[in-house]
């Protein structure tokens, strides 16, 4: 029992350096940004994405989030909107509209490493916000 609690234990390990490393890249925060965001943040995260003239909530602009917040990133905030925490509501549901991908609960037949890698992109994309900020 030890060894398969030593070999599990080992396998976790690995994956959060590779989940962290992964977190702090921000070419994958920018990928998955203008995979599931930018169609309605735009391209450039200014409110301006092509899906806002459907929309009948207004589209925040998410280059200001430092300014608006006198001057510091409030990282606990985007995250907590990021994985549907906040109850941000946008298309008439919460947001985000994506489903599992940022959940933070996920599907319950969820195991432990696809936790991992939703908070991963979770990171990521907060990382990849924090670096495009006025």
């Amino acid at each position: 029992m030890t060894r398969k609690f030593t070999r599990a234990a080992l396998a976790a390990a690995a994956f959060c350096l590779a989940t962290q490393a992964m977190a702090q890249d921000s070419d994958h925060g920018e990928a998955l940004y203008t995979q599931f965001c930018a169609t309605c943040h735009g391209a450039e995260a200014m409110g301006d994405g092509p899906l806002t003239d459907l929309l009948t909530t207004e589209v925040p602009d998410l280059h200001g989030l430092s300014a608006r917040n006198d001057g510091v990133f409030p990282m606990l905030e985007v995250i907590h909107i990021i994985d549907g925490r906040t109850g941000v509501r946008a298309h008439g549901g919460p947001m985000p509209v994506y489903g599992d991908v940022f959940s933070r609960n996920g599907r319950g037949d969820m195991d432990y490493g696809s936790v991992l890698e939703t908070r991963g992109k979770i990171l990521s994309l907060a990382y990849y916000l924090e670096s495009i900020q006025d």
